[in-house]
């Protein structure tokens, strides 16, 4: 056997005992280390190729995100999941918008509360914001009422409504939480709300 084939042989060999491969033509003979030997078409060794190319690829990708998670934890204001659903604010002259209320619509995102900005990520592992809204954009935080949803369970809400009339409510059954939000975005917008106490702290 050439040189070169050999190498191949016995590379291919020992990356299969971390990969799980399937339907490869094991040879019943043993080289002179004792080791069971297999034979890889051309074919076959360009895609174990491929496959550990794409577990590297995968293998940064997971990198990156353990990164900027550690970044967004480090620097953020706050963060956190909370169950969040938009709403739009009627415009002067157009007819009050439907009642909505007991539409259950509400979806799990994590916001980031970093520099001027609230960052709206679908999962914290992602790499890129899927929304992002300027702190100067936001002319109401206040709280909504609580409300219990299909397992019967207490949820607390808050509204943040921008200039372009988008309202974002959002809720979690944490009271901490929301709480937490709320005085952090009250604070930072620098907005007035009867639901903060004399002291500082929200009212109940």
């Amino acid at each position: 056997m050439p040189s070169a084939d050999l190498k191949n042989t016995k590379a291919a060999g020992f990356m299969l005992k971390f990969l799980t491969l399937r339907g490869l033509p094991w040879s019943p003979g043993t080289g002179s280390s004792g080791q069971q030997k297999v034979e890889l078409t051309p074919a076959q060794v360009e895609s174990l190729r491929s496959e550990l190319a794409d577990i590297e690829d995968r293998e940064a990708q997971l990198k990156a995100r353990l990164q900027n998670i550690d970044e967004i934890l480090r620097t953020a204001r706050l963060s956190g999941y909370l169950y969040i659903r938009t709403r739009w604010a009627a415009l002067p002259g157009e007819p009050p918008t439907i009642d909505d209320t007991d539409v259950d619509d509400w979806l799990p995102r994590f916001l980031v509360l970093h520099g001027e900005c609230i960052f709206l990520y679908l999962l914290c592992t992602d790499l890129s914001p899927q929304d992002s809204t300027l702190l100067t954009d936001i002319v109401e935080v206040d709280r909504l009422p609580s409300f219990k949803r299909e397992d019967n369970e207490k949820w607390y809400a808050f509204y943040i409504l921008t200039r372009q009339g988008l309202r974002y409510e959002c809720s979690s059954s944490s009271k901490i939480q929301v709480d937490s939000w709320l005085l952090a975005l009250q604070a930072e917008c620098k907005l007035e709300s009867n639901t903060l106490a004399p002291n500082g702290s929200i009212e109940m």
